[in-house]
């Protein structure tokens, strides 16, 4: 159970409650999104990477092609479990484990690239860049990735956002617009940023998968009671009915950041 005042208004959370879900309906990202990483020499073959709340190992998994050694860590014990089931289903050598970033405990210089996707805000961040610091390499590179829908330019997207904000109110979720990634100043004293990108994609989604990814968010199943959760079902049953067709794409915006370590000598 996580509660931040940052978040939610401080609404309590749990990623455990939803890792089912979230192993089946978030894995949503397209090969462009991957593709691009590669492109900058990113996690790829020869390159030792930590990605930082893994999740279901999402990224790992996606991007084990390109050749790199991944290690995800994770604060959920639920979520570890789904990424080894899928790694191991897959026949991938991932090395996850359960912890909080605030409490990893890597040897110093031992990663060229850190990764953190639809996480970093998560952090006490003057705890953890120099952490990172500290474990990259001399000529390491720090990854923040972001993907969300557009609700204010996608129909389907806006409606279900606003079933999600009748029930959690506080969601600091919603009403995302396309913008660069937010990078809290105390990173400055460990990184530089080397390069930044923002771009839209459009997802394809089946009512079922979109309904699925819906509530596998924080704002509905990792945080809605068991009451809560039922009414909000079948009410987004309800308006995916009414306003999407049985396949249909909805418009999201990635953003990502590379972040230089800084070297001293």
């Amino acid at each position: 159970m996580i509660i931040d005042r940052r978040i939610d208004a401080g609404k309590a959370f749990d990623w455990g409650r939803t890792s089912e879900e979230y192993a089946k309906y978030r894995d949503v990202y397209p090969n462009e999104f991957y593709q691009r990483i590669a492109d900058r020499g990113l996690c790829i073959d020869g390159q030792n990477v930590l990605d930082l709340g893994t999740g279901t190992g999402v990224l790992p998994r996606n991007m084990y092609r390109y050749g790199a050694i991944w290690t995800g860590t994770d604060i959920s014990p639920e979520q570890i479990e789904q990424a080894k089931r899928l790694s191991e289903d897959a026949d991938m050598k991932i090395d996850f484990q359960t912890v909080p970033t605030e409490e990893i405990d890597f040897p110093k210089e031992s990663y060229d690239v850190i990764t953190a996707c639809q996480c970093f805000w998560y952090f006490d961040h003057e705890r953890v860049m120099p952490k990172l610091a500290d474990i990259l390499k001399p000529d390491g590179r720090l990854l923040i990735l972001y993907m969300a829908w557009l609700p204010f330019e996608d129909k389907i997207a806006g409606k279900s956002e606003e079933l999600v904000l009748k029930y959690s109110p506080n969601w600091t979720g919603a009403g995302e617009t396309k913008h660069a990634i937010w990078i809290p100043n105390v990173t400055y004293e460990y990184f530089e940023l080397e390069d930044h990108e923002e771009y839209d994609l459009k997802i394809s989604f089946t009512k079922e998968s979109w309904h699925g990814r819906m509530k596998a968010s924080r704002g509905v199943g990792a945080s809605l009671s068991e009451e809560e959760l039922e009414k909000w079902d079948e009410e987004h049953r309800e308006l995916l009915d009414e306003i999407a067709p049985e396949q249909f794409e909805v418009l999201h915006y990635v953003a990502l950041a590379v972040l230089k370590k800084i070297t001293t000598s």
